[in-house]
């Protein structure tokens, strides 16, 4: 999919997009786009640099692969998806998953250890939030979460070329500690959560600010203002840019 073209909406955007305060984000860049995923599971990735060699890390799988399985497909290249919830885990299990697709039962954050992760509030849903969720938090399990640098040495990798997340919120906290380290991703897919209670627009607007500071430039906003995805400067070269 290219520029010019119309990139799909998921089902949930309409409702989302009224709900959601505006952001008022442009894309810095124009570059080559791809649609991957479908429904709630989809994103917009530039496709340059990708190959089977490619390193992808996906975080938040609930129960859609349908991203991760589509650049699997395309590129042939390795994912490795990242969710703790015993629910995600077990809809894993009952899948039938590629070779490239690699399941890692733990959460990512900015420390080693365990984590809180409140349920959603609809049951019928399957995303956990560490931020306080009061209405469900009776109902909270523990699970395990590690830094990027520890599942960086633990999986002997030293670089990720596409790192998704959609972490319920805890997005802010990953990506401080990122930018607080010597790694820089290539290419970064966000789902900032500050339509949650106690989050806000002024959250995500200061982490978008630090990833522009450190290289990363955007080159895709939903029609949601939720979803953001950047390429960090030391790839440009490599792709067709149109200022």
């Amino acid at each position: 999919m290219g520029l010019g073209q119309l990139i799909p909406q998921r089902p949930k955007q309409i409702i989302k997009r009224w709900l959601t305060p505006t952001l008022g984000l442009r894309p810095q860049l124009c570059v080559p786009r791809q649609a991957h995923g479908a429904l709630d599971g989809l994103w917009i990735i530039c496709p340059r640099g990708l190959r089977e060699d490619s390193i992808v890390y996906s975080l938040g799988v609930g129960t859609d692969i349908s991203f991760d399985l589509s650049l699997i497909e395309v590129f042939g290249l390795n994912v490795w998806a990242f969710d703790p919830t015993p629910k995600s885990l077990r809809w894993l299990e009952g899948q039938v998953l590629p070779q490239e697709f690699h399941i890692v039962p733990a959460g990512i954050a900015d420390y080693d250890g365990q984590a809180t992760f409140a349920p959603p509030i609809d049951p019928q849903h399957v995303s956990h939030t560490m931020l306080d969720r009061p209405q469900t938090a009776d109902q909270a399990i523990t699970v395990e979460v590690k830094t990027l640098n520890t599942i960086l040495c633990a999986l002997g990798h030293n670089r990720i070329d596409l790192w998704e997340l959609d972490t319920e919120g805890a997005e802010y906290a990953v990506l401080d500690a990122m930018l607080g380290s010597p790694l820089r991703p290539s290419q970064l897919l966000v789902e900032f959560h500050h339509r949650f209670p106690g989050v806000g627009l002024n959250r995500t607007k200061r982490v978008i600010r630090k990833l522009n500071a450190a290289g990363y430039r955007l080159f895709h906003v939903s029609h949601t203002e939720m979803e953001f995805s950047f390429l960090h400067e030391s790839v440009l070269s490599a792709v067709e840019v149109s200022r």
